[in-house]
């Protein structure tokens, strides 16, 4: 008897214990690194964690410093951008793609290649396109355009947007990937239907198959906002923050206050700063799956 329910409960066993390396990941380098963040964030912390608690201190000097506040003005201005241009392109090309064209392989390939690339790898290359008398400006000037300038990358002003370009750039195949497999997932015969009506293909994709993507478009946001909020190679290998702080992020003023100015405290709060908006966009998100699931 006792070798039969062994037997019987073998199966529901082994999956658990396949999961259990993962699971004490999660716990151990996830939430246990968040849970410290978080005490440290309210401590005296400098160049070794303290004790000390300060309560919220850390907090008031984090949005009292100005670096911090331009950091997140960038963010917002990078994150409206980057988030609108991504998702159009995006669904452009998977709807371009999804007219059967001839090397739809080889295309699906190009335009994913660049989020196979490092940020890094992917913002020096945009630093050399986007430097002044060399890359786009120097090509068109040897075009014979001798008085054309694109020199956003040393433009106060304008640096955050060149970031914007170079994050599109690489992020915009994923989503073109993820739009289309929910293209391929939409009955044929709602085009044929369209067809025979006479609805012109651009209403058809806005007004019937982008509402049917609603799931995969908002899998998508959240990949996104994600890749918003985590936003730091980029910065560091086109322009380093600068001009000055024109292109100072938060990730960048939070490694910057851990690694060379010794101020624990001050970046710990700062990175549960930015965990918070990370979780208002997850919990909805995981809520409104859970019920689907159950419904």
């Amino acid at each position: 008897m006792l070798t039969l329910r062994a037997h019987k409960l073998r199966p529901r066993v082994a999956p658990h214990l396949a999961l259990l390396p993962m699971a004490l990941t999660v716990l151990v380098a996830y939430v246990g690194a968040a849970l410290w963040t978080l005490r440290t964030s309210f401590t005296a912390s400098r160049t070794f964690p303290s004790d000390n608690f300060i309560g919220a201190a850390q907090y008031v000097r984090l949005f009292d410093n100005e670096r911090w506040l331009i950091s997140l003005n960038n963010l917002a201005v990078y994150g409206a951008l980057f988030i609108v241009a991504c998702m159009v392109l995006g669904f452009l090309l998977a709807a371009f793609i999804d007219q059967n064209v001839s090397g739809e392989g080889f295309l699906r390939t190009v335009f994913l290649y660049p989020y196979a690339m490092s940020f890094v790898a992917t913002g020096l290359v945009w630093q050399w396109m986007l430097a002044p008398d060399a890359g786009i400006e120097g090509a068109v000037r040897q075009l014979g355009f001798p008085g054309f300038r694109f020199d956003w990358i040393i433009d106060q002003e304008m640096v955050i947007y060149t970031i914007v370009i170079a994050a599109v750039w690489q992020a915009s195949g994923l989503v073109m990937a993820m739009m289309l497999a929910g293209l391929r997932g939409v009955d044929p015969e709602i085009y044929k239907a369209a067809r025979l009506d006479g609805i012109a293909a651009w209403r058809v994709y806005l007004q019937i198959v982008l509402p049917m993507l609603g799931p995969t478009v908002a899998t998508v946001f959240l990949l996104l906002c994600t890749a918003v909020v985590k936003l730091y190679d980029a910065v560091v290998a086109m322009t380093g923050g600068g001009p000055g702080t024109a292109s100072e992020v938060p990730a960048k003023f939070i490694m910057d206050h851990l690694f060379l100015r010794s101020n624990i405290g001050l970046a710990s709060a700062g990175a549960v700063t930015l965990l918070i908006p990370v979780l208002a966009l997850l919990a909805p998100y995981a809520y409104a799956r859970s019920r689907r699931k159950r419904a």
